[in-house]
């Protein structure tokens, strides 16, 4: 069964698409199968992956009009499309019942294809992220290193402690991703330090230093490691990636089901 990350910050411009994306790749990388889920209506992860619209979007599996239909992006690497009716899914799923529980649902019929399954969040607290919340065994969070990024934590903490009270009792925050990062900078480093402080060992060892190669890598619809696999960034992006599966892998323990069928 597939264990599902959700990749979340309700500030914008943190470099959380761009994490999703090659957290994804670097995954593959390292001889994993990964399906993607674009839940973002702007649907950037789509975009950034040059892939043409789909006839069933997650959109369209959300409101019930289809299951998860997942694009081969490329082997092993798989990707549930946005668009931007997805914006109004919101309103449109609010009379529903079990609404926070839809994606969870959609994720089980496809769990058992992949080893992991990473979502990446819309930059809001909304019920788009409440579903990916209630689905999610993992949420990592990435945060520039930037004065103003680091406002709201507190708030993310609050939501993802609600979650796991009255939810979601599986849900945990796997670890922070410090992006962006120039280590001459002094706050860069007050940043981080500050991070360090409120999350002690869940922020991760390997920084997500700035490197043109990210940006650039969108515009030509491909991963870090397609456009360039020498740079700074994948590099960064795969020894990060190492060190996520290295915490999950050695503490991912049996569902209480799972245990029941082994001990059968």
């Amino acid at each position: 069964m597939g264990i599902v990350i959700s990749l979340l910050n309700h500030k914008g411009g943190v470099g959380k698409t761009t994490s999703a994306i090659n957290i994804g790749a670097a995954f593959v990388e390292l001889g994993k199968k990964v399906l993607l889920i674009d839940l973002d209506p702007q649907a950037n992860l789509t975009i950034s992956l040059g892939i043409p619209r789909q006839k069933s979007t997650i959109y369209e599996a959300l409101r019930g009009e289809s299951e998860l239909v997942p694009y081969t992006h490329k082997p092993n690497f798989d990707i549930v499309t946005s668009s931007l009716d997805l914006s109004g899914a919101e309103m449109e799923l609010i009379n529903e019942a079990g609404r926070e529980f839809i994606l969870r649902e959609l994720i089980g019929q496809v769990s058992d294809d992949y080893d992991y399954i990473i979502i990446d969040c819309p930059p809001s607290l909304s019920l788009l992220t409440l579903n990916a919340l209630t689905s999610s065994r993992y949420i990592l969070i990435p945060l520039q290193t930037e004065f103003l990024a680091v406002q709201g934590l507190a708030k993310i903490k609050q939501v993802i402690d609600k979650v796991k009270f009255r939810l979601n009792k599986q849900i945990e925050i796997g670890g922070v991703i410090a992006t962006m990062y120039d280590s001459r900078r002094v706050l860069n480093r007050e940043v981080v330090e500050t991070i360090h402080k409120y999350f002690g060992e869940k922020v991760y060892k390997t920084y997500i230093r700035e490197n043109v190669a990210l940006a650039e890598a969108p515009a030509q619809r491909k991963d870090i490691f397609d456009y360039n696999p020498k740079s700074s960034g994948a590099q960064d992006y795969l020894e990060l990636s190492r060190e996520i599966l290295s915490r999950i892998e050695s503490d991912v323990s049996p569902t209480p089901l799972e245990s029941r069928e082994l001990e059968a």
